[in-house]
């Protein structure tokens, strides 16, 4: 049976002066979110967006670590930092994976193949088919 995780929104007024609030089912995060704080540069609340970026890191992490497990090299850490870009008016530009391993018995060319087919395979590169997905990757 497929799990399921829920989160709901709020919002009240216009899209440019108005606001609202995102809350996850769990408690694990109840954030506020407005148009300036989308749009603009280094506004100090989140996204959209950056509700993506946290999604893809994550899920990029555990994709990996598992691909590097099954090829017999279990990941003593992985870093990685997702940048999701947003163009008013045209929306979600892209997503890039940055990605710093400690892996044990694993060169440079075989942490990229596998970071490689993480960044293509994991769920939520799927589910943002639509944007350019671009990874980095590099061994600590």
């Amino acid at each position: 049976m497929a799990v399921e995780k829920r989160a709901s929104a709020t919002w009240k007024g216009s899209l440019m002066e108005g606001s609202g609030s995102v809350t996850a089912a769990s408690g694990a995060f109840a954030v506020d979110v407005s148009w300036p704080r989308r749009a603009e540069q280094g506004a100090d609340a989140t996204s959209p967006e950056e509700l993506i970026a946290a999604a893809h890191a994550a899920c990029y992490c555990m994709a990996l670590s598992h691909g590097l497990s099954q090829g017999g090299s279990p990941p003593d850490e992985l870093q990685v930092t997702a940048t999701v870009g947003f163009q008013p008016g045209e929306g979600i530009t892209g997503s890039h994976l940055e990605v710093k391993g400690t892996v044990p018995g694993v060169d440079a060319s075989a942490f990229e193949e596998a970071a490689a087919t993480a960044a293509e395979n994991c769920p939520v590169s799927k589910a943002l088919a639509g944007v350019k997905i671009t990874h980095s990757a590099s061994l600590a």
